[in-house]
């Protein structure tokens, strides 16, 4: 990934974060590493529910909404993932689901677009 991808993919963490938490989740962590599953942008709780969230950010529209990168494939390792996170915390009975946070970004970092998709499947 080049560094302007991974600055704007940052940049977008750190809004999804925000927006995250004004909608009252709490953050529990960013960035966890979950081996070769790959890892996971944000975990936070909604209510009694662990979410874990795939951040997407695009400069512009021309690879598409950002939400459209999110493949069946993607939403598997990010499934196992989660799977990952779960036993290593020990939290067999906790109920879970993958949103996916787009994000559109102009050149100064400004929103152009956002959207919170809640319990993305394949």
């Amino acid at each position: 990934m080049s560094t302007e991808g991974k600055t704007t993919g940052n940049v977008g963490e750190r809004l999804a974060c925000s927006m995250l938490d004004k909608e009252g989740y709490n953050i529990i962590e960013t960035n966890y590493h979950a081996g070769r599953w790959g890892e996971i942008d944000i975990v936070a709780k909604d209510g009694q529910t662990l979410v874990f969230a795939e951040v997407k950010t695009r400069r512009d529209e021309s690879c598409g909404l950002p939400e459209e990168s999110v493949t069946p494939d993607k939403l598997r390792k990010l499934a196992l993932a989660a799977e990952h996170y779960l036993l290593r915390h020990h939290l067999n009975d906790q109920a879970w689901r993958i949103d996916v946070v787009a994000l559109g970004l102009t050149a100064d970092n400004n929103l152009w677009y956002e959207n919170h998709l809640k319990n993305v499947t394949g």
